[in-house]
């Protein structure tokens, strides 16, 4: 897809299998090593990045080395050439060599020195163990894997059902643990998960029916692929498009239902940038219009008696400049922003669609957090509800100020950043 196009809300694997996997131990992956010093960074953006995002792009070649910065885009998620009917139409076609090389001048126009398609694709998956392509990954400085289905990623890149590296990524991950920037938007962020990466599903479906090992042609049912992607960043789960098509719902019970106890929940069009991924000096800064959602899962408690339900977990919103520490599970507010103290005493509003239903015509999106953001705003109420679209059941989210809430602003009236909300998710 286009840098410039929004990817469909549902993916399926343009092959039209069903793919059932054994919820098997992640391997170690031949050839590579995971160093606990990491010199290299991730910069992972949940979507839809912008063209004139030049603040995002920046970033990245500023950290491949500025304006001698070397990018390879990898763009294996998308369809191949011989899949797309507008292949020889240069204004219309949509496929890994076009969208790789569209993205190479994209990277070109915002000051990198270079920036070229690696050929990787599903039709030429050979090209993965290649030594002339190695050659060509060891020259770049930093790394961008495009959008669009991230199991043509596992498919292209990983040895099969051994889940081991080809020569290409593990030259790829060397690179990374050397100092280089690996990046990616929304399958290409989507990918750098560990263990039980998602594949698919929508949040209404995923808290009534629960998630299962696949990849599934009914794209509203919640899968996962047990040995995940590529491990760059294991200290979470990862979605991406978050508040957009409203997926806290499926991120929530994917990390209940896997045993994970947090997740990385990206918005469109901003980047989470991770500094030494996998080690101890791990951390993160958000950067961009919107905002990264942290999941927090350590105090939740899960019933299925009577319906699956939640009770306890947290959530945190960071946006622009803030940090985060995912060893001590600390949010430090940007600079800018002061502790925000509500006077308005305005009711939260209704809301019926919770997770931004695709079967809601009237539906907008970022709907879970408007709600939050409402109740950090009044000091009027201490809880507010908001329910799904869908019924029977229906399920309603509750959001509560316990004691470590607090909201930030840089404005001194409007909350960006939330710290420890609590969310309660039950079906009546």
């Amino acid at each position: 897809m286009r840098a410039s196009s929004r990817p469909a809300r549902r993916t399926v694997l343009t092959c039209g299998i069903a793919l059932t996997l054994l919820a098997t131990a992640p391997v170690a992956q031949a050839g590579s090593e995971r160093p606990d010093r990491t010199s290299g960074s991730l910069v992972l953006i949940g979507g839809a990045l912008k063209d004139d995002n030049t603040a995002v792009y920046g970033e990245i070649i500023r950290r491949a080395g500025g304006p001698a910065a070397r990018i390879g885009v990898i763009t294996a998620a998308s369809v191949p050439e011989s899949q797309d009917p507008n292949a020889d139409d240069p204004a219309r076609c949509s496929n890994s060599a076009c969208n790789g090389a569209y993205y190479a001048e994209l990277f070109k126009r915002h000051g990198a020195a270079h920036a070229e398609w690696v050929p990787l694709d599903i039709d030429h998956v050979a090209n993965a163990d290649s030594d002339a392509v190695v050659a060509q990954v060891n020259s770049m400085s930093g790394f961008f894997f495009g959008g669009g289905d991230q199991y043509r990623y596992l498919t292209t890149l990983l040895h099969g059902d051994a889940h081991t590296d080809s020569k290409v990524l593990a030259a790829i991950r060397a690179k990374l643990a050397q100092g280089a920037v690996v990046s990616g938007s929304s399958a290409g962020a989507q990918i750098v998960s560990g263990p039980d990466m998602v594949s698919g599903g929508e949040s209404y479906e995923a808290l009534r029916d629960g998630s299962a090992p696949g990849y599934f042609d009914d794209a509203t049912r919640l899968g996962y692929i047990p040995r995940g992607g590529f491990g760059f960043l294991s200290s979470g789960l990862i979605d991406t498009h978050t508040g957009a098509y409203g997926r806290e719902g499926r991120a929530y019970r994917l990390a209940a239902d896997t045993g994970h106890d947090r997740v990385y929940a990206l918005e469109e069009n901003t980047a989470l940038v991770v500094d030494a991924p996998g080690s101890r000096r791990e951390r993160m800064t958000v950067l961009g219009p919107n905002g990264v959602a942290v999941l927090d899962l350590r105090s939740a408690h899960v019933r299925t008696d009577a319906g699956w339900s939640m009770r306890k977990a947290r959530y945190s919103y960071l946006t622009q400049s803030d940090r985060y520490d995912p060893h001590t599970w600390t949010t430090r507010p940007a600079a800018d922003k002061r502790r925000l103290r509500p006077a308005g005493t305005t009711p939260v509003p209704v809301n019926t669609d919770v997770f931004s239903s695709a079967s809601n015509p009237a539906g907008t999106p970022y709907s879970f957090r408007t709600t939050a953001r409402a109740l950090a705003s009044t000091r009027a109420r201490s809880t507010a509800t908001a329910t799904t679209f869908e019924t029977d059941p229906r399920f309603t989210v509750t959001f509560t100020k316990t004691r470590g809430f607090s909201a930030w602003s840089d404005d001194g009236a409007t909350p960006q950043t939330l710290v420890d909300l609590q969310i309660g998710i039950a079906p009546r």
